[in-house]
């Protein structure tokens, strides 16, 4: 279960806004990778109600990961929502285009971070000061607002996608890979 000790570390070192930040859409055959990122207030305790609903997007219902999305929205002091489509991936690959999509994610917060808390990622260069953390999503509430954002709005993306491509079953499958693929 996330806590908020990596935030509180941080803080602790005088840096008022820390983001967390995750991306979506790694592993699927079809559809963008998104990111999000979501600066958290700096005063939670860890106790508040609507950070319960919070983990790695992954290990929730598709009901929960929608219900700690609103609540993320509604909490946060800011958060943003960086893509990369099909044919950017295609030419950058998709390690690449993950951390591209994490980093537009960053450009559209309303505020600017001064530490970055990044879901594990091979990160060569980087304009702020960060740090990645292996399975972060299950270990900072900061990186599990930012993949429960991430997840769904992918999500959404792909079940508008299926009234485009309806042969696909992008609804049912959001572009991963399943048995009837194969």
């Amino acid at each position: 279960m996330p806590d908020l000790s990596l935030e509180s570390g941080i803080y602790q070192r005088g840096i008022q806004f820390v983001a967390g930040v995750d991306e979506a859409g790694r592993g699927p055959l079809a559809g963008p990778v998104v990111a999000a990122a979501v600066i958290l207030p700096p005063n939670l305790t860890g106790a508040e109600p609507w950070l319960q609903l919070l983990d790695d997007s992954k290990k929730l219902t598709h009901a929960r990961r929608e219900k700690a999305a609103a609540a993320v929205q509604e909490n946060a002091l800011a958060y943003g929502v960086g893509m990369v489509g099909p044919e950017e991936i295609d030419q950058m690959g998709i390690g690449r285009a993950a951390l591209a999509a994490m980093m537009r994610a960053v450009g559209q917060l309303s505020l600017e971070p001064g530490h970055l808390l990044l879901d594990f990622i091979h990160v060569r260069e980087c304009d702020y000061s960060y740090d990645t953390v292996v399975k972060g999503d299950s270990k900072s509430y900061s990186i599990a607002a930012a993949s429960n954002i991430a997840k769904t709005t992918r999500d959404r993306l792909m079940v508008e996608a299926a009234d485009t491509y309806p042969g696909y079953d992008f609804a049912k499958h959001k572009g991963y890979p399943t048995k009837a693929h194969f």
